[in-house]
């Protein structure tokens, strides 16, 4: 099998984070959201991967390279931004088996997958929402999925498709992709995955569904911060550090340097930070930055920044340098 991993978006509502570095390597819960992604694969027993890049592609190869090189990746760029169905067509080349599994970049979920591959159905992952607006969404009847809409302005589903597709016979979803782009049938200006598999659909194809309750979308600075949240949650690590308060749940890189301080809960301090009479919680402080003499609340610090000062909130892209007086 092989997984389908779409990265190439400009990670808009991550500014300024995103300026810098490429939206799924930005740090949640002490790794970047691709990391959580590619263990998850890995547990799965899912080796090859094909990453659709685009902005910053470069770093995504290093990083894939270095922290993962037992996995068979290929990379294909997608040059223009011309929605997720593009972005899956331009990945077709590297379609060598026959059953793949696409999951978007910017998401980390928690479910048991080894049930929907062994079944050999097609099947995306769904969750009930009470606003699936900017969702596509499936209607079901009977166990089968009859119709697909890419965000309805008047839902006609409350299954919103989380970003997980297993297609268990390429070729069906191949000549769907191919008819949308050769006739440019779009949705709201883009090629849709979401209209590839209605078509695969209205051919015959059977697509069914299998419930996603742990989905956390990492799309926004919020929803990456309730994100964090969740995963540290997860953790059982228990830190000590000399003349430092930790309230739990937090992660603390080995690298970091901490002195005089509160960290926690829900903080994530990453590689090589400095943070120095200061007090952080429910925030995430990316690689290398330093924070000293500060209070920071549901904020997100990023690469190499470095903060001084006394407030409660900032968003602050990668090599900032701010100071409060």
């Amino acid at each position: 099998m092989r997984a389908i991993i779409p990265v190439a978006g400009f990670g808009t509502r991550l500014k300024p984070h995103t300026h810098s570095l490429p939206k799924v390597l930005v740090n949640v819960g002490g790794k970047p959201i691709l990391g959580h992604i590619l263990d998850k694969l890995l547990s799965e027993d899912i080796f090859k991967a094909t990453f659709v890049v685009g902005h910053l592609g470069d770093k995504i190869r290093e990083y894939v390279k270095t922290t993962y090189p037992s996995l068979q990746a290929d990379y294909i760029e997608q040059t223009e931004m011309l929605g997720l169905g593009h972005a899956i067509y331009t990945a077709i080349p590297t379609f060598d088996d026959d059953d793949i599994f696409i999951i978007l970049g910017d998401t980390v979920f928690d479910v048991d997958l080894s049930k929907v591959l062994k079944e050999k159905k097609n099947a995306l992952g769904v969750k009930e929402i009470e606003d699936p607006r900017r969702f596509g969404v499936a209607v079901v009847e009977n166990g089968k999925i009859t119709k697909l809409v890419e965000k309805p302005e008047k839902p006609v589903s409350h299954l919103a498709l989380v970003g997980l597709y297993y297609i268990s016979k390429k070729q069906s979803l191949i000549d769907s992709l191919n008819e949308l782009v050769e006739n440019n049938i779009k949705t709201r200006g883009e090629f849709q995955l979401t209209d590839a598999l209605q078509l695969m659909i209205e051919k015959g194809d059977d697509i069914y569904t299998f419930p996603v309750e742990g989905w956390y979308d990492c799309g926004k600075p919020e929803t990456l911060l309730s994100t964090n949240q969740f995963l540290l949650s997860q953790y059982k690590t228990v830190y000590k550090l000399d003349n430092v308060i930790i309230n739990h749940p937090v992660y603390i890189s080995p690298s970091a340097k901490i002195s005089n301080s509160v960290i926690g809960p829900n903080a994530t301090i990453s590689e090589d930070c400095v943070i120095e009479d200061s007090n952080i919680r429910n925030s995430i402080i990316s690689q290398g930055a330093k924070v000293i003499m500060s209070m920071l609340e549901n904020s997100i610090i990023g690469n190499n920044a470095f903060v001084r000062g006394n407030f409660k909130r900032l968003n602050a892209g990668d090599s900032s340098e701010i100071e409060f007086y």
